[in-house]
C-alpha cells in the first residue's frame, strides 16, 4: 500500500521570508528576536478572531490590537515597538508585491512617556571602583568589567562580545562592534587598561576550560563568553548599596563626559549613536542634575 504523502501548506503571512529579509539587512539578532515575537504575537491573536491571511487585516483590527495590549497595562515605549513592527512587516508585504497597501500605514500608538536616564550616585560609583575586593581571578574579572563598562561607556552586549584582539593596550583603545555590526574605535582610561592586562596577564588562563573561546576577552564561571547575565550578577554582587543596572554606568560615563565639558557630537560618537537626538537625552540629564544641586544647596533653592 502507498504511503501517503503529507502536504505542507504554505504561510499565507511568509513569515520566514520576512525575517530571512531582516537577517539579511544585517539587522541585529535582538532587533530579529524582538520583530519576530512582536508579529507571532499579533498573528496568535489575530488567529483568534478568525483572521487568516493579511489581506484580512485592517487598520481597525490593528487598532484593537493595540487597545487590547494598553488593556493589559503593558509599556507605552512596548506598545509603540509592537506598532513599529507591524508597520515594518506589512510595508515589507506590499514591496514583495504580497499585499496592495498596508493596513498600519498612519496607524497611531500611544508615544512612549519621556524618562531620563538613571545615573549613578557618585558615592555608588566610587564603592565600586575604588573598594578593594581581593586579588583572585574573579574579584580580578568584576574590576575589568567594571572600569570598562564606566570607563568606555559599553552597551553590555558590547562589553559581551570584546575579544582579547579587541584591546589595543598601546594607545589604550577599545575595537566595539555595535548596533548594526558597526564599528567604533573607543578610549580606555588607564586604570582600565591596567585591569584588562591584570585580567588577562594573570587570572584569564587560570578560569579558562578546555572548550573556552579563545577569542573572548570575558569568560563567566562557567568558561563561556560573559554574557549580560553575568554581567547583572557582577553588579549586584559588587555594590554595597542599592542595586546598579549595568546599563546605567553608560548613561553615568555620557553625563559625566557632558558635565566635563565634551562636545555632544564627541560623545554621540563615542557611544555609538546613529541619530544626535538620542544623545541630546543627555543634555537634559545634566540640566536636571544642576538643578537639583542648586535646590539642595543654595540658600533660596
Amino acid at each position: 500500500m502507498p504511503a501517503h504523502s503529507t502536504r505542507v501548506e504554505p504561510d499565507p503571512w511568509r513569515r520566514d521570508g520576512y525575517v530571512a529579509t531582516l537577517v539579511a539587512a544585517d539587522r541585529s539578532a535582538a532587533t530579529v528576536r524582538a520583530y519576530r515575537s512582536d508579529l507571532n504575537a499579533f498573528l496568535t491573536w489575530a488567529g483568534e478572531r478568525g483572521v487568516r491571511k493579511p489581506d484580512d487585516v485592517t487598520r481597525r483590527l490593528l487598532r484593537e490590537y493595540l487597545a487590547s495590549r494598553a488593556q493589559r497595562n503593558e509599556a507605552r515605549a512596548s506598545i509603540s515597538r509592537r506598532r513599529a513592527s507591524l508597520r515594518g512587516y506589512f510595508d515589507w508585504l506590499v514591496e514583495r508585491g504580497h499585499l496592495h497597501e498596508s493596513p498600519a500605514a498612519r496607524l497611531s500608538a500611544p508615544r512612549p512617556a519621556s524618562k531620563l536616564p538613571t545615573i549613578v550616585v557618585r558615592e555608588q560609583l566610587d564603592g565600586l571602583l575604588d573598594e578593594d575586593w581581593g586579588d583572585d581571578e574573579w574579584a580580578v574579572l568584576d574590576r575589568a568589567v567594571c572600569e570598562v563598562l564606566y570607563g568606555a561607556g559599553l552597551r553590555v552586549s558590547e562589553l559581551c562580545g570584546l575579544d582579547v584582539g579587541s584591546v589595543d593596550f598601546s594607545s589604550g583603545r577599545l575595537r566595539v562592534l555595535g548596533k548594526g555590526n558597526k564599528e567604533r574605535i573607543v578610549p580606555l582610561h588607564r586604570r582600565g587598561v591596567l585591569a584588562v592586562r591584570v585580567w588577562l596577564e594573570d587570572a584569564r588562563d587560570d578560569v579558562a576550560r578546555p572548550d573556552s573561546p579563545p577569542e573572548a576577552l570575558f569568560y563567566n564561571r562557567r568558561g563561556r563568553r560573559l554574557g549580560p547575565r553575568d554581567v547583572r550578577r557582577i553588579l549586584d554582587a559588587r555594590v554595597a548599596r542599592g542595586h546598579i543596572h549595568p546599563h546605567a554606568l553608560r548613561h553615568t560615563y555620557a553625563t559625566h563626559l557632558l558635565e566635563g565639558g565634551a562636545d555632544l557630537r564627541v560623545v554621540q560618537e563615542l557611544l555609538g549613536h546613529e541619530s544626535l537626538a538620542t544623545t541630546q537625552i543627555y543634555t537634559h540629564v545634566s540640566k536636571s542634575r544642576l538643578q537639583n544641586v542648586h535646590h539642595n544647596t543654595h540658600p533660596r533653592g
